[in-house]
């Protein structure tokens, strides 16, 4: 399963292996610095914005790669079977991507430590 970890300077989406396979990609890696806001989202299916773009996308089940829109792309690695909250990290510049959407076990926890990493 998907988690977010701060590493040093860096927020990264780390993926196990099946889900790098599906996403069509390593780890997402984006600057602390670049963290605007931090929430859980308690409906898997609210923290998806645009249309499906590269990775994995099984109706009702998972999305897990990038999600394109007009203001610019989001990383998701969301489960959507069962009741599984999503941390949401929305970026600004420098970061490669507008939003990471990542169904972690302990969202709560891991929305403090993002948040508690970022200063916010």
């Amino acid at each position: 399963m998907a988690r977010l970890v701060v590493e040093g300077d860096e927020l990264v989406a780390t993926l196990s292996w099946w889900e790098k396979a599906a996403a069509r990609r390593r780890d997402v890696r984006v600057p602390v610095s670049a963290i605007r806001q931090v929430t859980v989202e308690p409906d898997w299916w609210r923290a998806l914005r645009g249309v499906r773009g590269r990775g994995t996308w099984i109706p009702g089940v998972l999305s897990i790669g990038t999600r394109p829109h007009p203001q610019g792309k989001d990383f998701a690695a969301v489960r959507a079977r069962g009741r599984r909250p999503v941390v949401c990290v929305d970026l600004q510049s420098p970061s490669p991507c507008a939003r990471l959407a990542v169904t972690d076990p302990d969202p709560d926890g891991t929305a403090r430590a993002v948040r508690a990493a970022a200063g916010l």
